[in-house]
Parts: structure tokens; sequence; C-alpha cells
């Protein structure tokens, strides 16, 4: 019976140096914007929302070579804001932006960076080290905005992964990093102009996106925005052809996996024309990697205001937190045995609702139930007889 000694490599042979780490200096660095995912350390990329990057399968954002796809009810633009916020980001870190549909002017639209608010960070105590939570490493960078390793490269304009955006405001050419790009129109053929029946525009455009991506330098991060598709304004008749419209989602996946640290993608559906039952919107939905819908809740115009005292405050208070509409999500990328924890297990289970606010953006939270008129006094009032009815 042989031996073996401790603290001996046995695939090395004798004679033969051990393979050394490549210095730090050596090592590849990150684009811009992007970062591991703590879960399986693929590279992902912001969607300028926060709230939605940590609804994403617990990435912490959108991996690269995978699509998402928003469908939206009713004739409200939810999706169109977060279309401008995950332009906006783009630009800001310096990505290729390829805009369909829309023209070049639609980046006037796009919400500008907000200020730091210093004051309120100044104003808030810094947590003692024993209120700090202790979990595992790799999901410490998850609520953080700076790419892990930044500070140490001392890289504080690149360090930022999502920014916050105030939609009060524009994103002036200065902030802009990125390009926009324009792909070739969408729209109908006016009466004056004949019409090209022969062409498709959707293979036009995926000809045009890949002959950016080939010419493009391999660090060079892309992005693709898809608003509203098959919407009779914006696409010709003939986009709403299955077989159009099914073939241009099958080339845009396979440009997905032929450059899958490079580019991302999001589409826009609305479901008010195209209802989720129909079989060509399912095809679609098998052929994007998320699928998240948004159901926009409708207004009470006959909803008293509120009364004055206290009770205004606290409405005015809540007014911002109200919740706007209900989010279904059907479909996360990277769902597997590797990547699928985080915030979004559990968003399968419950019911999610979104908010909407210049300074804040887009806020994805739990639904919850507002209480009912009365119900915080009635509590009150039962809570104050019972401190009158104890004596010692």
């Amino acid at each position: 019976m042989s031996f073996v000694r401790r603290n001996t490599v046995l695939s090395a042979r004798p004679g033969r140096p051990l393979a050394q780490p490549a210095p730090a200096s050596e090592k590849q660095q990150l684009a811009p914007g992007i970062r591991p995912s703590p879960l399986d350390g693929r590279p992902t990329t912001s969607t300028g929302t926060s709230s939605l990057d940590q609804l994403l399968a617990g990435h912490g954002g959108l991996p690269l070579g995978n699509c998402l796809l928003v469908e939206e009810q009713g004739t409200t633009d939810f999706s169109g804001v977060l279309l401008r916020y995950y332009a906006a980001e783009g630009l800001v870190q310096g990505h290729h932006v390829h805009l369909v549909g829309y023209p070049p002017e639609w980046r006037h639209q796009l919400p500008g960076v907000a200020a730091p608010d210093s004051e309120s960070k100044a104003a808030q105590p810094a947590p003692a080290p024993e209120e700090k939570m202790k979990i595992a490493w790799r999901y410490e960078a998850l609520g953080n905005k700076a790419t892990p390793g930044a500070a140490a490269r001392g890289d504080t304009n690149q360090a930022t992964f999502c920014h916050s955006f105030d939609l009060t405001k524009r994103l002036p050419p200065s902030a802009s990093k990125g390009s926009l790009h324009p792909t070739p129109s969408t729209c109908p053929p006016t009466f004056d102009q004949p019409s090209q029946a022969a062409t498709s525009p959707f293979k036009t455009i995926i000809k045009h996106l890949q002959t950016k991506l080939s010419a493009s330098s391999p660090t060079d991060i892309h992005r693709i925005i898809i608003p509203s598709l098959l919407l009779p304004s914006l696409y010709a008749p003939q986009c709403a052809q299955p077989s159009e419209v099914l073939q241009f989602l099958h080339s845009l996946r396979a440009l997905l996996r032929q450059y899958p640290t490079q580019l991302t993608a999001i589409i826009t559906l609305p479901t008010t024309l195209y209802p989720r039952s129909s079989g060509l919107i399912r095809w679609i939905e098998l052929l994007s990697d998320g699928v998240i819908e948004l159901i926009p809740l409708p207004a009470n115009p006959g909803a008293p205001p509120p009364s004055s005292g206290s009770g205004s405050k606290s409405g005015g208070a809540d007014k911002s937190d109200q919740a706007q509409g209900l989010l279904y999500v059907h479909t996360l990328p990277v769902y597997h045995e590797k990547g699928g924890g985080g915030a979004g297990a559990s968003s399968f289970r419950e019911t999610l609702s979104f908010s909407l606010s210049a300074s804040r953006g887009l806020v994805i939270k739990p639904y919850s139930l507002p209480p009912m008129e009365g119900e915080e006094e009635a509590e009150k009032s039962s809570a104050s007889k019972g401190k009158e009815g104890i004596e010692f």
C-alpha cells in the first residue's frame, strides 16, 4: 500500500514550473457599465432602472446576449419610459444605442442625469458597524451602484453601474459618451411615396445591425431598442405578418447569441392591440429571453380629496408611493440551476406593483392594498381607549 506525502501537487511533473497567476494589470478590464453577475459571473449591464435590475433573476442587471420583452396594456407609456432610461444609461456609459422605428430626434426626449443630493445624504447618519448586515461577499455589491474593484482603480466616472435620471431634465450632448444609431425606417409609406413591397423593413434592419456589429471593436457594447412592436403607426402593414416578425426575432436572437458579450435588446409590445391569447404573441414570448407585463391601474376620479390637518400631510407623503400599476413576471433571462436567485426567485409567487415619479423614476416593489378610509383613525381610537382603561 503506497502513501503520498502531504502538500504535494499530484498534477505537477518534476522539473516543470507551476503556472503563475497573471498580474492584476494584465487581467482583462470590463467595459464601462459592465460588471459580472454575482451568481455565475456572466457580464451584465444595467437597464437604467435600479428596481428592474434587481428583478432580473438576481443577476443585478440584464445579462449580455439576452433580450427583454416588456408588454403593456392600455394607452399609457410606462414601457416607453423604461426604454428612455435604457437608452440614456447606454449613452452615459459610452455604449452604442441602435434605435428602431423612431427618428433620431427621439434622443431629445431622453432624461438627464439627476444631480446628487448631497444634503439629504449628509443628513442621514452613517450606520454603525454593528448594524451592518453580514451577508456573502458576492451579494454585498448588489445594492451598490459601483462596480467591484472600481474604487481600487481610482476610477470614479466609470464606477457607476446604474445612474439616477430625472424626467424633468433632458440629457445634454456633453453627458452623452456613446452614440445613437438610427436604423432604416419601418414607417409605412405615404401616398406620395411609392410602396416598396419587395424589400422587408425587418430584413433591412437586420443587415444594418450586422454591419454595425461586425465593424465595431470586440470591447464595444451595443444596445437595441425596439419600441411598440407591430404598432401600425410605426411599422408597415407587412411587418405584422407572422412570417415577417417571427423571422425578424429569429435573426435578432441569432445576433444576440453571436455576440454574447456585446449585445442586449429591449422590446416593447402593446398587448391591447395584440393580446397574449393569440398564437403570434406566444411565439414572440418564446423567442424572448425575459417577459414582463405592465398593467396600469385605472384612475379613481371620484376619490375624495385628502382632509386638512395631519391627514393631508400623510396623504401627500404617500401619494408618490401610490401604486400606478401591476407588474407580472412571466419569464426571467438566464433562470437556470446556476443563475436565478435573489429577488427574482420570489417574483413569480408575489404580485408586484410599480410607481413612476420624476425624481426616483420607475420603482418596482411588492403590491399591498392601501388602508381603507377611517381604518387608521379607528385603530388609534381603540388604542387610546385601551390605554385609558389600564390602571397601575
